[in-house]
């Protein structure tokens, strides 16, 4: 159930009986030529599809995040790392103090991962607390998934590429792309990431079929479900 759904009276009765609830975490940067806010859009469609059967409160996602990489590409939207830090700390707070104490934490951005620290730090701090940190489109089921239709995935390529982080108008590229040299992209600024990566797609097709993409879509969305319902001691 989407927090947008309830008053605070429903909360603090929900947490009461059920204190597990899901906060998404995403980025608003480039991806090729699918929409700038393709993280924020999966990180909180698998949480709510994940949550659906249970009626588990889902939080609405965190938009932005830790995106330095693509600064140099218009539209891309970065916090810096004390900044973020600071803000996911905060809300960590709020959700406790709400009643809220099995927290499903469900990332859709790599660079997002820096907040592990900052777990680890807060549980320290709230021991009657567990927190899950969960990279959805990596997770083990998932990723296996990915990897057994088409090795060459990567950011911004097909296994992005859904039916609702499309544009509508947009075509999409026919071919793939070659490997770039991600050591190379890791030592060098965000300007010279842009010359590297052109368009943004990092390697692989732009785009598979749909068939492909819902058979992935239902992996991760069994896989978010199944972290959320069980293993929280």
């Amino acid at each position: 159930m989407n927090i947008a759904d309830m008053n605070w009276i429903q909360v603090e009765e929900r947490a009461a009986h059920d204190d597990r609830c899901i906060l998404p975490i995403g980025s608003v940067e480039q991806h090729a030529y699918l929409s700038l806010c393709t993280d924020m859009i999966l990180a909180e469609k698998v949480s709510a599809d994940a949550a659906a059967p249970s009626g588990v409160p889902v939080f609405p996602v965190v938009p932005y995040g830790l995106a330095s990489s693509f600064a140099t590409y218009p539209g891309t939207m970065t916090l810096k790392l004390s900044t973020y830090i600071a803000l996911i700390g905060d809300l960590l707070d709020s959700m406790y103090r709400s009643g809220f104490r099995r927290i499903l934490i469900v990332n859709g951005h790599g660079g997002n991962t820096p907040i592990t620290a900052l777990i680890s730090e807060w549980l320290n701090a709230h021991p009657a607390a567990r927190v899950k940190m969960h990279d959805w489109w990596r997770a083990p089921q998932t990723w296996a998934k990915v990897m057994e239709i088409d090795p060459a995935a990567s950011h911004a390529s097909w296994m992005e590429n859904f039916p609702w982080t499309r544009l509508a108008g947009v075509e999409q590229p026919a071919g793939a792309k070659p490997r770039i040299d991600f050591a190379r992209l890791a030592r060098v600024d965000a300007a010279t990431k842009r010359e590297m990566l052109g368009e943004g797609n990092y390697h692989g097709l732009f785009q598979r079929p749909d068939e492909d993409m819902l058979a992935i879509w239902d992996v991760a969305v069994a896989e978010t479900r199944a972290l959320l319902e069980s293993d929280w001691d």
